[in-house]
C-alpha cells in the first residue's frame, strides 16, 4: 500500500510539473532579448544610410511607420506619402545631381529599447564622392516602435548638431 501511495505522489508531482510549463508568467525581457532589439533598432540607422547613399525610396521608406512624423526644421511631415515626398524632392542626398555617401560615427549613435518601444539617435555625416568633401552633417533623434514584428521609426527629428572632436 505505502509503495502505490508513493507512487501515485511521484506522478502526481510529475504531471504538475510539466503542466505548469505552458502557465508560467513571462517576466522581464531577457539580455538576449534586449541586445536582439537593439541590434535590430541599430539596422534602422545601418538602412537610412544605405538607402541615402544609393537613392533608395523604397528602403527609405521601408524604415517608417504608416503615421509616422518626420520633423525638418520648422515643418514636420506626417504619414509616409509626405515624408516620401519631401526625401523625393527635398533631401540633397536624394537630388540626381550630387553622388554623396552617408556615414554614422559609430560613437555618435546611441539606441534605447523599453519593451515594443524603443529611441535612436545618430548622426549623417554626407561626404562628397569625387571632392571627398563633407557637404552636410545632420542628426536624427527618432522614437521607434515594434509594429507587427518590425522595428519602425514613428517620430523623427532632424537638426543639424553641434560638431565637436
Amino acid at each position: 500500500m505505502f509503495r502505490i501511495l508513493a507512487i501515485v505522489v511521484l506522478l502526481a508531482g510529475s504531471l504538475a510539473g510539466c503542466g505548469s510549463i505552458g502557465l508560467a508568467t513571462p517576466g522581464p525581457p531577457t539580455d538576449t532579448q534586449q541586445k536582439a532589439d537593439i541590434y535590430d533598432i541599430e539596422q534602422i540607422e545601418a538602412n537610412w544610410h544605405k538607402a541615402s547613399s544609393t537613392k533608395d525610396l523604397d528602403l527609405m521608406m521601408s524604415l517608417w511607420a504608416d503615421n509616422a512624423t518626420f520633423q525638418v526644421g520648422t515643418q514636420t511631415y506626417t504619414g509616409k506619402d509626405q515624408i516620401r515626398n519631401f526625401f523625393a524632392t527635398q533631401a540633397s542626398p536624394f537630388k540626381p545631381e550630387n553622388q554623396w555617401i552617408s556615414e554614422t560615427p559609430a560613437y555618435k549613435m546611441t539606441a534605447t529599447v523599453n519593451g515594443d518601444k524603443g529611441t535612436l539617435y545618430f548622426e549623417c555625416h554626407y561626404v562628397d564622392v569625387p571632392t571627398k568633401t563633407v557637404k552636410s552633417v545632420v542628426a536624427a533623434n527618432q522614437d521607434v516602435a515594434r509594429i507587427n514584428g518590425k522595428w519602425v521609426i514613428t517620430s523623427s527629428i532632424a537638426a543639424s548638431p553641434t560638431l565637436t572632436p
